[in-house]
């Protein structure tokens, strides 16, 4: 049996955190199982569904490195199919029309409310004749649901599950315009496309009970079922937009790695002994579904940058250069230098040690791409009076002079000019640091001496100093 799994998004929004983490846990099922991975767009809800919304789920699942075999599909185009199941169910005997009016299903849910239980069809068409229909009225579609004894599922996380059957009622399979419902669209598209695990959040286990029933009225083999419990937020609650960011694409922008977002979803509710950092190639070899927890996992954002600051530090360096060189041209307030490529590939290995993502390696790399006169930020400004101009003109000669440009050369006759005048290293540092910065804070000044060049130091330096 070759496994196939899917993923189907509602193209209603952007692809949300969990989806992304149920269309992982797929993924690395169908590729562990060397299987298909498909992917379904569940767009039957025409009002709601958008191609902006198509575009998100789709760019989302390319980022996390998620790819589907063969093409999308769009539930849409199979709704002749679906109708064409519900009418063999209603030919069999094993649906039937119901000609409910919208005022008597109104009295139906007041009914429910008044006695403080969900909404249940009482199934009054279930056994009359279409004769006696009310003229002007519609029909759906109902899927005769047994009444007696209880649906059981041996579902691949929660274990056995079981709802007692007169708690499901007839449900709808056709509406009175002839479009197909969900609960029928689904369980005819995981059957045609041969789906053997159906993976997804445990909101959907309701649901499994009804679809369960739909498989045993046509005679199909359902598949088999793993629900997974929901994300959290850190404080134990439902996750919100409160907790930070929901959609896939907000944490793209926000400057984290896809490979670190991939590992940290997988560790959302799955493990494996005590292993945290898990590639991608691990991950397929190890991924099973009974190393899903039961219970919903919480969603920490101080985890997710301390995997993302793992990543950056692994990271190919032309790769990271290329990124920040995106992420500095979207900047238009800031004009990039000739040289910048060639700094950043030379810095990147110091600038990548400190960042957690790739919006502060941009930020903090961005003076090495800058082109003359670097700007100073306030800080900086201030350390760079009279008296600390004074010493870097001072030092600006022996520079010059300099024969060796190395970080160990460097910081030799940088220490030794601050014996000389009776400076703490520190002294000089500090403002030399901001004088080539722009900033109070960088990688080791020597490396910034080294990466900028003699050539470049010097200017930079010279800008500063100005008329002194």
């Amino acid at each position: 049996m070759t496994v196939v799994t899917r993923f189907a998004p509602s193209p209603t929004g952007t692809l949300h955190i969990g989806g992304a983490r149920t269309a992982l846990f797929n993924w690395l099922f169908a590729r562990n199982k060397a299987g298909r991975f498909l992917l379904r767009i569940e767009d039957t809800d025409r009002a709601r569904s958008t191609p902006e919304a198509v575009g998100a789920i789709l760019d989302g699942l390319g980022w996390l490195g998620l790819d589907w075999d063969g093409d999308a599909q769009s539930q849409f185009d199979g709704v002749q199919r679906h109708a064409e199941v519900a009418q063999r169910l209603l030919a069999e005997g094993k649906a039937y029309q119901c000609f409910c009016t919208p005022d008597e299903l109104s009295e139906m849910r007041e009914a429910a409310r008044r006695e403080g239980r969900s909404m249940r069809y009482d199934g009054r068409w279930r056994d009359r004749d279409p004769a006696s229909a009310p003229s002007g009225v519609d029909p759906v579609i109902r899927l005769k649901m047994p009444q007696e004894g209880a649906t059981v599922i041996d579902d691949q996380v929660q274990g056995e599950v079981t709802v007692a059957n007169d708690q499901l009622d007839d449900l709808v399979l056709l509406r009175a315009d002839g479009t197909p419902t969900y609960m029928l669209a689904v369980v005819v598209d995981d059957h045609d496309a041969d789906v053997t695990h159906v993976i997804r959040g445990d909101d959907h286990l309701t649901n499994t009970f009804r679809q369960f029933q739909i498989y045993r009225s046509l005679g199909w083999e359902a598949p088999a079922f793993a629900h997974v419990p929901l994300l959290h937020g850190s404080d134990g609650s439902k996750l919100s937009k409160r907790h930070g960011a929901l959609g896939v694409g907000e944490y793209r922008d926000q400057g984290y790695l896809p490979e670190a977002m991939r590992n940290y979803l997988l560790r959302l509710g799955w493990s494996h002994g005590d292993d945290e950092i898990i590639d991608t190639e691990h991950a397929i070899a190890w991924f099973t579904l009974d190393a899903i927890g039961r219970s919903p996992a919480r969603f920490d954002k101080e985890r997710l940058d301390s995997l993302n600051a793992h990543y950056l530090r692994h990271a190919d360096d032309g790769r990271l250069t290329d990124l920040v060189m995106t992420g500095l041209a979207a900047n238009s307030a800031r004009n990039i230098a000739d040289e910048a490529l060639n700094r950043l590939i030379m810095g990147m290995p110091g600038l990548k040690e400190r960042a957690t993502t790739l919006l502060d390696l941009t930020d903090s790399a961005a003076f090495y791409a800058q082109s003359r006169p670097l700007s100073l930020g306030d800080k900086a400004a201030k350390l760079l009076n009279d008296t600390t101009l004074g010493h870097l003109k001072g030092l600006r000669d022996p520079l010059v002079e300099l024969k060796e440009w190395s970080d160990e050369a460097i910081e030799v006759l940088v220490r030794r000019f601050a014996e000389d005048e009776g400076l703490k290293l520190g002294k000089i540092a500090q403002p030399l640091r901001a004088a080539l910065t722009g900033a109070t804070v960088s990688p080791p000044i020597f490396e910034v001496m080294r990466v900028l060049g003699q050539e470049e130091t010097l200017g930079r330096l010279d800008d500063v100093l100005g008329g002194i």
